[in-house]
């Protein structure tokens, strides 16, 4: 952000990112005051909209709302200097004969007008969604509505399959591929999909071992594997040979491809709630890289030396070909180690039956083994300051067209921790091994994409220290603001159990700063791993992928070049900003049945916890589904409501009632709106 000279000693002009909401206000960070925005009225966008690159004139102040705050500054656009973007997702409505578009973003201000000529071309019907481009060049008037060009048509409104195409296009992702990465992908599984025996002679030949895959039930892309080897004792101490096994996908995805193009753009998949949209095509993902069971498959591995004390003594990282002995769903496996096939039902909510753990019996010794080992692993991590993060997650149960019939909460068991526990080991010795090799060719921090997060900003512990404290509890912080992870994992175990756990663990984590992609190391807070990266997922994430052509230059003594590394850090930033994409769409998908589960369930009463307090009413979380609606001020009845910011709560008057953050609270749905996902209680 630059700051501009004065401009008649009265105003001054600032280049930024305006952020909008849907009423035309804008907001754009003051420079000078890093602590509160500069805001834009209504009517002085000037045709800005939300992520654009703006120029603005500060054209005076608005006095504060309460005595002691500093004043707003007050701005007005006078120049767009980069568009976020031009392509929008909407629904089609009509005004006297006149068509428009509707668009989904709830930060776009402006409905997007369409010609008569567009109309009839495309043969456009009330409620209809459609993803249209604005003409940036003949919108002028910020008064007027900018003009679209219809790209293609969806279907109609409500439609499951055409809810969640427009959740991912307005995403700015695609739902296919385009022809020429569809012919590249099928040349590859047709032709380089038979594995020669030259190629086998290049690798560690891995297909002997026992090996085998731990993937939730309908997992169709395997791109991790274990393998586990007795080795015999040393000094009294039993060994373990165990192997973490990647599909090799940079053997298949190359540099100057269609194929790698289309994945940079995309940077990993989408995990909606009923499909997948894959960052390669299904012939890779599915089948050519995948790890499936009794194949062989070319791989990338991380494989150790450990002992009983999960004590790493050797570790060696290389190409590989490997069979998958077995294929393990999470429960199966967790089946296995219990000892008890008939706990798969309870550990899968019934979605599958103990016939399928009883082939997985026979490897009960090594999983047990492995599990243990994993364990400690984990009481390590979080011995050294890793916190406790894990939140429950909500899955529904959906009907053949798609819409929610059932709710379930999806249960964490060990093998969730297992698997989770040997990709972290692989993910961490792998960015040391990386850190380590540069640091013997004398360059530091080249050559590498590492997966970093940093400390937490003080004024958002300062926030969350300050509403615990309103619920109850502490979080301890040193005199200069910071806060250290056993801290956070002291204020996590205080909260165990209680009636506010998931409320404070969603702030706690909103609390914090967001891991990225980069290629300087500052190491990673929450795992409290000096280094780490990603390597274990290259089918669904692109950083993995190019973290294995980093490893197998840097194991075959190849250099960097100066280009090497701006590409690196362009690749890392693009595919920061592609998972919080893939992340709000995956986010939209899942508000989107919460909201047609209760749309179902209108006038019905239910149980719920006061999640935010507002000036406008109560945001309540129910507590099945965690599906979030309001209560405005105004249906709590005639008296009159003060909001208190300190205690997060707001109380009337007259009666004295108070409402406060995380109380337990009955409701009754009152409506729900599926275009704005939105839903509406009132109190029972």
């Amino acid at each position: 952000m630059n700051t501009n000279k004065m401009q008649n000693n009265t105003s001054t002009n600032i280049t930024g990112t305006v952020t909008t909401t849907a009423k035309g206000m804008g907001f754009i960070a003051d420079p000078a005051n890093v602590d509160k925005d500069i805001l834009i009225e209504p009517g002085f966008l000037n045709t800005a909209l939300n992520g654009d690159t703006v120029e603005v004139t500060v054209t005076g102040s608005m006095p504060p709302r309460k005595a002691g705050e500093p004043r707003t500054k007050t701005a007005e656009v006078v120049r767009v200097t980069a568009r976020a973007k031009n392509t929008f997702v909407g629904t089609v409505d009509t005004e006297n004969s006149r068509y428009f578009v509707i668009p989904d973003d709830k930060k776009m201000y402006t409905d997007i007008a369409i010609s008569e000529d567009e109309a009839r071309k495309h043969k456009l019907e009330k409620d209809q969604k459609v993803q249209v481009v604005i003409d940036f060049k003949t919108w002028t008037n910020p008064v007027r509505n900018p003009l679209g060009t219809i790209t293609r048509t969806l279907g109609k409104k409500g439609d499951n399959d055409v809810e969640m195409e427009s959740i991912v296009l307005e995403k700015g992702f695609e739902t296919s591929f385009p022809p020429a990465v569809e012919d590249e992908a099928k040349e590859i599984g047709t032709v380089e999909k038979i594995i020669t025996p030259e190629e086998i002679a290049k690798r560690r030949d891995m297909r002997t071992t026992m090996t085998f895959t731990i993937d939730p039930y309908d997992a169709k892309d395997f791109d991790d594997a274990i393998s586990f080897k007795k080795l015999p004792q040393e000094n009294g101490q039993n060994r373990y040979e165990i192997g973490v096994h990647i599909a090799d996908v940079s053997h298949y995805v190359r540099e100057g491809t269609a194929l790698d193009a289309e994945a940079v753009k995309r940077g990993c998949s989408i995990y909606l709630v009923d499909r997948t949209i894959p960052m390669l095509p299904e012939v890779l993902s599915n089948d050519v890289c995948s790890l499936n069971p009794h194949e062989d498959k070319l791989s990338f591995s991380a494989i150790f030396i450990l002992d009983d004390k999960a004590q790493v003594h050797d570790r060696w990282f290389g190409k590989t070909v490997m069979n998958s002995t077995h294929r393990f769903t999470y429960e199966t496996a967790q089946a296995a180690i219990d000892g008890d096939p008939e706990l798969t039902v309870r550990y899968s909510s019934g979605t599958q039956t103990a016939d399928l753990a009883l082939a997985g019996m026979q490897y009960r010794d090594e999983l047990t083994t492995l599990n243990k080992i994993a364990k400690i692993l984990q009481k390590e991590k979080f011995a050294a300051g890793a916190i406790e993060f894990e939140q429950e997650e909500i899955k529904f149960k959906l009907d053949d067209k798609g819409y929610p019939i059932g709710v379930y909460k999806k249960e964490r068991i060990d093998t969730h921790k297992l698997v989770e526990e040997y990709m972290l080991l692989a993910n961490r010795e792998v960015a040391k091994f990386i850190y380590d090799s540069i640091q013997k060719k004398g360059k530091r921090d080249t050559g590498a994409i590492y997966r970093i997060h940093d400390v937490p900003d003080k004024e958002k512990i300062a926030d969350l220290a300050s509403f615990v404290r309103a619920l109850g509890y502490n979080l301890r912080t040193t005199k200069d603001g910071l806060v250290t992870a056993r801290d956070l994992n002291h204020l996590l175990e205080q909260i165990e159990g209680t009636p506010h756990e998931a409320l404070i663990r969603t702030a706690a984590v909103r609390s914090m700063q967001k891991a990225i992609y980069s290629t300087k190391n500052i190491g990673h807070f929450g795992l409290a791993f000096d280094f780490y990266t990603h390597f274990t997922s290259p089918i669904r994430r692109y950083p993995d992928l190019l973290v294995h052509r980093v490893l197998a230059k840097h194991l075959n003594g190849e250099p960097f070049g100066d280009r090497d590394i701006v590409v690196f850090q362009h690749i890392a930033d693009s595919s920061t900003r592609r998972e919080i994409d893939a992340s709000d769409a995956e986010r939209s998908s899942k508000k989107l049945k919460q909201v047609e589960y209760m749309s179902s369930r209108v006038g019905q009463v239910f149980d719920g916890t006061i999640s935010g307090v507002t000036e406008w009413g109560l945001y309540v979380e129910e507590k099945e589904s965690r599906s979030e609606g309001m209560i405005k001020i105004r249906d709590l009845g005639s008296d009159f409501y003060e909001f208190n910011k300190k205690t997060y709560s707001i109380t009337g008057k007259q009666s004295g009632v108070t409402f406060t953050l995380g109380d337990s609270i009955r409701f009754k749905v009152n409506g729900a709106d599926l275009d704005k996902k939105t839903l509406d209680f009132v109190l029972a």
